[in-house]
């Protein structure tokens, strides 16, 4: 599990950021007769006959209706494609089960309860895996399909969701979104205010303490590589801070956007009203976004890598090309990982 997936799981290991995702963004009419209040974690470490540790990310579960019927709601979370998550999550559901009757949960005669598997993705590229495991699974002899397993996933794709949508929304799972999906300080500002707003009462403390870990240690040094970050504890302390350095954020995340080299390149073009002058531009743009893209590599992992990058990147022709290079170049834990994401990318770009 990355450390943004981890921070994840640290987020959603509070009820009230569970019962926000499942009221928010699962369009499902049986949400409305879930019991909120009956909200506990379910241990999501199973072991298999191999004696292996598997564990899923997080497992909840809350009864529905007057039946005390428990719906368990098995959470995954993604920060990049998984193509097989189908299977992933059947095999979790299996050791579910299995631990349920293990454990004598499920009385003789009693029905296994009923499970929503949510996949949680914030990563760039829409998501391609298929939802459905049966469209995993060849077809086979005609007469087969009925015996194969059935699961289907719900995914939820943080950067479907407008921030319009969002920001009108009293929701802590809504918040987060916003915040993965920011373009600019203010708007990281807003939700900072808001959070600190929600949660200032007393038994809010530890999900407050959850949110500042995760902007500490993940968002921010994502958004701001090698800047240095006091030490912060409060959300009001954060949202503070980034208020009286927030011009001189600004002009950074405009430095090192990679969107900037395109807009000038394009804007050049078209004052220019010519369709030389648009390529001009656009050819100048992409210029930009390569010298923007080495300043961030070299500050990341140094000058050599840039030097290795360099010829690379100068076989891109575009600018979405950039776009999600900037995106990976924050996932890469090291130099190896970014330098295989470079030649896939230039590869998946000659297709």
């Amino acid at each position: 599990m990355t450390a943004h997936d981890s921070g994840y799981k640290r987020l959603f290991s509070h009820t009230e950021m569970i019962r926000d995702l499942l009221v928010g963004f699962v369009r499902e009419p049986w949400i409305a007769d879930l019991d909120f209040a009956t909200l506990e974690k379910y241990p999501g470490e199973f072991i298999e006959d191999r004696l292996r540790n598997r564990h899923s990310d997080l497992i909840w579960r809350l009864r529905w209706g007057t039946d005390w019927l428990y719906v368990y709601v098995l959470l995954e979370f993604q920060s990049r494609i998984h193509p097989h998550m189908a299977v992933r999550l059947l095999s979790y559901l299996g050791l579910l089960y299995q631990d349920l009757l293990d454990t004598r949960q499920i009385a003789t005669g009693q029905r296994l309860p009923p499970v929503l598997p949510i996949v949680l993705y914030n990563g760039r590229p829409p998501w391609t895996a298929p939802t459905e495991i049966a469209d995993l699974i060849e077809p086979g002899p005609v007469g087969l399909q009925p015996y194969h397993p059935h699961l289907r996933y719900l995914l939820i794709d943080e950067s479907s969701y407008r921030d319009s949508e969002l920001a009108v929304m009293r929701n802590l799972a809504a918040a987060l979104f916003r915040l993965e999906n920011s373009h600019d300080p203010q708007t990281v500002q807003a939700v900072l205010t808001a959070l600190a707003d929600w949660l200032v009462a007393p038994e809010h403390t530890e999900l407050r303490r959850a949110f500042v870990i995760w902007l500490r240690q993940i968002f921010l040094k994502q958004r701001l590589p090698g800047v240095e970050l006091p030490q912060l504890n409060e959300l009001e302390e954060m949202r503070a801070m980034l208020s009286e350095r927030i011009v001189e954020w600004t002009e950074q995340w405009k430095q090192d956007g990679l969107q900037q080299g395109l807009q000038q390149g394009l804007q050049q073009g078209l004052q220019q009203g010519l369709q030389q002058g648009l390529q001009q531009g656009l050819q100048q743009g992409l210029n930009s976004e390569r010298r923007m893209l080495l300043r961030q590599i070299r500050r990341r992992f140094g000058q050599a890598v840039a030097v290795q990058s360099t010829p690379v990147l100068e076989r891109i022709e575009q600018p979405t090309v950039f776009e999600d290079l900037g995106e990976n170049l924050l996932d890469c834990l090291d130099e190896t990982a970014w330098l295989a994401r470079l030649n896939a990318a230039v590869g998946e770009e000659r297709q």
